[in-house]
């Protein structure tokens, strides 16, 4: 977890949106270099008219290159709840280097935004 919130790193994941299916609610693959520790994963939704299930996956590179799934420290995330939010972390060393959220939707829309955290590694 990190310990010094002024001396973390905040990247955005998927904007907050009202996602009709898991295509709008996939992110790109983002970059977790220079990370140390955890990485801190937030996930809040809004209005759900079906369901929707965040997993994760990582790469080696932002083409998707590997991907496989990866299971946060805490346990998957469920199927969610209307207006929540939920936290999981990743361990960076379990993280091939590039990370993206996948929201599964069976029946959309939903309203859904993920970020991740991390402290910077002093080189």
């Amino acid at each position: 977890m990190i310990t010094e919130a002024q001396a973390s790193t905040s990247k955005k994941m998927i904007d907050p949106a009202s996602c009709a299916n898991t295509a709008a609610a996939t992110s790109a693959y983002i970059s977790c270099a220079g990370a140390e520790g955890d990485v801190v994963l937030v996930v809040s939704v809004g209005a759900i008219t079906g369901s929707i299930t965040p997993t994760f996956e990582h790469a080696s590179d932002s083409g998707g290159t590997g991907s496989v799934a990866i299971v946060p420290n805490e346990g998957a995330i469920g199927a969610m709840t209307a207006n929540t939010v939920v936290r999981r972390t990743i361990n960076k060393n379990a993280i091939q280097g590039f990370l993206r959220v996948v929201g599964t939707i069976v029946t959309g829309p939903s309203l859904f935004a993920c970020g991740l955290h991390y402290r910077q590694k002093n080189f």
